[in-house]
Formats: C-alpha cells, sequence, structure tokens
C-alpha cells in the first residue's frame, strides 16, 4: 500500500511524474509533468493509490462515488469498489459545449451522500462542472478528493477539498522558458515526437 507520503514517489516510479520539457493544455512551458495514465495503466499502482482514498472515507457512509471522464472514470470506479458502492461518470456534454452531464441511465436519489473524485486538480473546471451536474440530483457532496492538487491550494468546492499530494509546478510563456532559451525541444504530452518551438 502507498503512504500519502510517498504518492508522488509511487508517480514517479510507474513513470507518470516527468521531468523534462513540456507545452501544456494551457500553451505555458513547464519542467514537469503529471501523465495520470501512466497510472491508470498499472492495476495494481491504481488499486493502491484508490486504497488512500477510500481509507478516509470508509466511516463516512458514500452511498456514490462520481467522478469525471476521462481518467475520473476509472478513479470512481476503483474507489467505489473499495468501498462497495456504486460509481457513476460525468460525461462531456458535446464536442465544443460546455459542462458535463449523467448519461446511460445513471440516476441518483435525494440526499444520496456522493463522493467526487478526479486526478489532477489544476484549473478545478472538471469538478466543478460534476458538480454543476450532480445539483439538479438533490444529492449531498460529502467531499472532493483528488490525486494531485496542482492549484497552488486556491481553489474551494462544495464539501472539503482532500489531495493526496500538492504539487507546485512552475510555468513559463514560450518567450522566458529557460528550456527554450537553451535550444531544447518542447514536447507536447500526450506525444512522442519533440515539438519545435
Amino acid at each position: 500500500m502507498v503512504a500519502k507520503s510517498d504518492l508522488l514517489d509511487q508517480l514517479r516510479a510507474v513513470g507518470a511524474l516527468k521531468d523534462g520539457h513540456f507545452l501544456l493544455s494551457s500553451g505555458r512551458h513547464s519542467d514537469r509533468y503529471i501523465e495520470k495514465f501512466d497510472l491508470l495503466r498499472n492495476p495494481g499502482a491504481t488499486e493502491s493509490v484508490c486504497r488512500l482514498i477510500a481509507d478516509q472515507y470508509r466511516d463516512a457512509v458514500i452511498d456514490v462515488v462520481v467522478g469525471p471522464t476521462t481518467g475520473g472514470v476509472i478513479l470512481a470506479f476503483e474507489v467505489g469498489r473499495q468501498l462497495g458502492v456504486m460509481a457513476a461518470f460525468a460525461e462531456r456534454i458535446g464536442e465544443g459545449a460546455p459542462g458535463r452531464e449523467f448519461r446511460r441511465g445513471t440516476t441518483f436519489a435525494a440526499g444520496q451522500r456522493v463522493l467526487v473524485v478526479d486526478d489532477i486538480l489544476t484549473t478545478g473546471s472538471s469538478v466543478r462542472e460534476t458538480l454543476a451536474a450532480l445539483e439538479p440530483h438533490l444529492v449531498e457532496v460529502v467531499a472532493v478528493a483528488v490525486l494531485v492538487d496542482r492549484s497552488s491550494g486556491g481553489l474551494e468546492f462544495d464539501g472539503a477539498l482532500q489531495a493526496l499530494a500538492s504539487m507546485d509546478i512552475l510555468t513559463w510563456t514560450a518567450e522566458t522558458c529557460p528550456y527554450c532559451a537553451r535550444g531544447e525541444a518542447v514536447v507536447k504530452p500526450g506525444t512522442t515526437v519533440p515539438r519545435a518551438r
């Protein structure tokens, strides 16, 4: 089992915490990146990490664990399995449309106690959209639990926010990036080919 203090070591061990020169989806550059799918492709490591979340809420009387697509699906399923409760998934509404919704026959009973889980918290948009999708169902959000909080602690949600680890990752514009200044190739996560500046 992974201890909280060892989560970042565990992410590094499975290759999810990477050092290098990365182009983030925001357009900014960074020297560290967490590739959640390097963790989520490893069932044993995912089970261990999800146990850290489940253990925090065993006495909280959770009825449903909810996660946003994509990584939150796996986390919600595994945390729900470990707690012995159902899991549900908030999917994007559609191409280019903001927000999330519950589909595929997912329903909630009024008053159900929900734990929202997600992988990497940066801007909080996936969690906010998931919470908004839950609002019409009149459930009680007990907490939001994430693997890694990269938001620098500036986000608040309904229910307490619990992060297994917090991580400040420096970012730069291409013009101020020290790696670009040295001429080092930048990698866009999700690809394997370095991109030109």
